[in-house]
Parts: C-alpha cells; sequence; structure tokens
C-alpha cells in the first residue's frame, strides 16, 4: 500500500461557510468589534478572496485590527466558544465521515488552511485532524497582532508550507490526496497526485475540464 497523506482546505471543503467571516461577525456578536461598516467590508474583501484576488495581508491587516490588544489566552477561549457553537454545526457530515474512515486505518491527514492558525488548529483538533497549517501571526506582548509572519498558506504558499511541514516531520509520501472548493487552491490541486473537489466554485469547476482525473464531490445534498 502507497503512503498516502490526504490534505484538507477548510473553509466551504470541510466547513460549510467561511470560518474567518464566521470569526469576523462573532467578534460583532460578542461586542469586540462595534464598527458598523465592519462586516461590510469583510463581505467586500471576500468576494475578492472569491475572485482570487485578494491581498491576503490586507485581509489580516483590516480583519483582526480589533483583537490586537486582547491578550492571547483570552482569544484562545473565544475561539473554543466560537468553534464550538459556529463552526462544529457547520462541519459536512461527509467530512466526518471521511476523516473518521481515514484515522481507523492509520492514514495521516493535515488541514492547510487560508484562515489564521488560532482558528485552524482548534477546527481541524475538533473534527478529530491533528496535523493543521493556517497563517501564522506575529506575537507581541502576549497578543496576536494583525501581521502575517514566515509563508501565508495562501496559493502558492500552501505547496511552500506543504513542503516545509514533510521536511520538518520528517515524512516521505507517495501520493499526496487534496480536497478543496476554491480557484486560490488551484496550485495545489495541481501539485498533488489527487485531487478532490467538495462543491467547487465556478472557476475552480471550469479548472476541472482540463483535468478528468479530478474527482468532484457535492457534499451537504
Amino acid at each position: 500500500m502507497e503512503k498516502s497523506l490526504h490534505i484538507f482546505d477548510m473553509d466551504e471543503t470541510l466547513v460549510n461557510g467561511d470560518c474567518a467571516s464566521l470569526w469576523s461577525a462573532f467578534l460583532v456578536e460578542q461586542g469586540i468589534v462595534t464598527d458598523p461598516d465592519y462586516l461590510a467590508t469583510d463581505k467586500a474583501l471576500m468576494v475578492k478572496y472569491a475572485k482570487g484576488e485578494l491581498d491576503m495581508e490586507e485581509y489580516i491587516l483590516y480583519t483582526l485590527a480589533p483583537i490586537t490588544t486582547i491578550p492571547q489566552h483570552e482569544i484562545d477561549n473565544l475561539v473554543d466558544e466560537f468553534v464550538s457553537t459556529k463552526i462544529l454545526p457547520l462541519v459536512f457530515p461527509e467530512a466526518i465521515t471521511l476523516v473518521k474512515a481515514l484515522n481507523a486505518k492509520g492514514i495521516p491527514c493535515l488541514v492547510i488552511s487560508a484562515t489564521v492558525t488560532f482558528i485552524v488548529k482548534k477546527v481541524a483538533k475538533a473534527i478529530a485532524i491533528e496535523d493543521a497549517l493556517g497563517i501564522d501571526l506575529v506575537i507581541e506582548n502576549g497578543c496576536y497582532l494583525n501581521q502575517v509572519t514566515g509563508i501565508a498558506t495562501y496559493r502558492e504558499g500552501k505547496i511552500l508550507r506543504l513542503e516545509q511541514w514533510l521536511a520538518e516531520q520528517k515524512i516521505s509520501v507517495e501520493a499526496i490526496h487534496f480536497y478543496s472548493d476554491s480557484i486560490n487552491d488551484l496550485p495545489l490541486c495541481e501539485y498533488a497526485d489527487y485531487a478532490y473537489l467538495v462543491n467547487p466554485c465556478e472557476r475552480l469547476s471550469a479548472e476541472a475540464k482540463k483535468h478528468p482525473e479530478w474527482t468532484i464531490f457535492n457534499w451537504g445534498e
């Protein structure tokens, strides 16, 4: 049996929603954000993301500015509440079933997401995936800053971070299986040995016509 690694995008792939935007809404709900334009601006930036045109550092700079004075441990506690109340109900049942089957067979899984790491790791763990990579933030004076550190797990950056992770883990993989919905993940879809498109966006669906070997899943229907 070949040694395989199954990699999952998180937003709109494992989860029927975008965790970053849901986190923004959660910050408003918690009273941490009071700017009346905040969610509209978040939505406008996510339209750029859907088109594959988002400047990720711009998104992080704007949407995470409200948490930069809140101690890291308080944010981590809020993330626990956020994941349990807002995210777990949105996880696709098909994703849970697949991850359970892979874990039962001892096949390693990894989440790579363009959402910030402090959210990605907790969502992954909640659905029984121990390893996860997200966008790392600068931490200063015990607080998360709205500044990216290292290579962002976004577009081609996902491949670079994956290669770093494999080298750090000293893992030799014969086949990479990757699951995603987004045109932003086209580089990793083409890099992987097997690509699975979960409810793919229109642009990724169009790209799939060039790759008849890719599998398309319609989850949640």
